[in-house]
């Protein structure tokens, strides 16, 4: 049989670089091998956890499906849905939210930098995050999830409750792991944290002009002179070339700093012109996507039936073994 696959991206503005490299490369890595039967769906339903404009989350929500099917995401080889419209997803959250103490929820490193970072907006539906993104991914059964690094709590959140539910109602939920790129972590632009579509000017959006990535990639803090550590935007600097640039002009550049030769705006110059280039196919294919409305709505409308199918099979399955019906 073949492993699922489940993985999201939330609908909270344009995809950025980081998602590409973080998510996105893995989810067509894995929807291209035979061995894996792949659901990608829009996270619409985690970005209400946060402040959020009903507008534009409608606009946010359609942009992420447009960015998925124009990445390569292929709706005849995945099951490309808007996470709203499985409301079998937010039934068995409830059911594993019944076995998952509010202490465990509390104690998350990520809900603790939301509550943070959004003191006026400390919810319920922000601490259970973790048990809706557990409920996204067992509703499926799925075996592996391409996600960034930073997701790895949330994603032992899922298996403690794969495990518990198993122990108590005799389920057959696999515990999922997650599926790593070699881009799992792309830094912030600001030189600490990582890129964030939460922290203004910390990231390159798939859909940033030449100009804009080069006035981006510039803005990225360095020295006046080079040597010395790598760290702080320097680091970031480097981790970006590493990812774009051809390993014999990295390697120059790296020489370069190290015998404190190089010109800041010459590698950062040659590595925003490298990114264009990489996104350059990406974007014709979303403009032209873009203005096919009739193709979209078939996407969507197809996903959210395929999607259903089958979460509804499993919640089925999970209310009888719980005593529901």
């Amino acid at each position: 049989m073949k492993k699922r696959v489940l993985s999201g991206c939330r609908a909270s503005g344009k995809l950025h670089l980081g998602n590409y490299l973080g998510g996105i490369k893995g989810m067509i890595e894995l929807q291209n091998n035979p061995q894996y039967e792949t659901f990608y769906m829009v996270a619409n339903a985690h970005a209400i956890t946060t402040p959020y404009s009903p507008k534009e989350l409608k606009e946010d929500t359609i942009d992420v499906i447009i960015d998925y099917l124009s990445a390569g995401l292929d709706p005849e080889k995945s099951t490309l849905f808007i996470q709203s419209q499985v409301s079998e997803h937010f039934e068995l959250a409830y059911y594993f939210s019944s076995i998952v103490s509010i202490a465990r929820m509390q104690h998350l490193p990520t809900y603790k930098e939301k509550v943070k970072q959004y003191p006026q907006n400390n919810t319920m539906a922000l601490l259970n995050y973790p048990v809706l993104m557990a409920a996204d991914i067992l509703v499926y059964k799925a075996n592996l999830v391409p996600v960034g690094i930073d997701q790895e709590p949330h994603l032992e959140v899922a298996r403690e409750i794969a495990r518990k539910m198993n122990q108590l109602y005799g389920t057959n939920f696999p515990e999922p792991v997650r599926f790593s790129t070699p881009g799992e972590y792309i830094p912030s632009l600001k030189g600490e944290g990582k890129m964030s579509k939460s922290v203004e000017d910390s990231y390159i959006n798939l859909t940033d002009s030449l100009d804009e990535i080069r006035k981006k990639i510039r803005s990225i803090p360095t020295a006046t002179i080079s040597g010395g550590p790598i760290k702080g935007g320097i680091k970031t600097l480097f981790l970006l070339a590493e990812l774009f640039l051809r390993q014999t002009d990295y390697q120059k550049f790296k020489d370069q700093y190290h015998n404190g030769s190089l010109k800041f705006v010459t590698i950062k110059d040659v590595l925003a012109e490298t990114i264009y280039q990489e996104l350059k196919p990406f974007q014709e294919k979303r403009n032209q996507i873009a203005q096919n409305k009739d193709y979209l709505e078939k996407v969507i409308k197809q996903g959210a039936e395929k999607a259903r199918a089958i979460a509804s099979e499993t919640l089925k399955e999970i209310k009888e073994k719980m005593g529901l019906m």
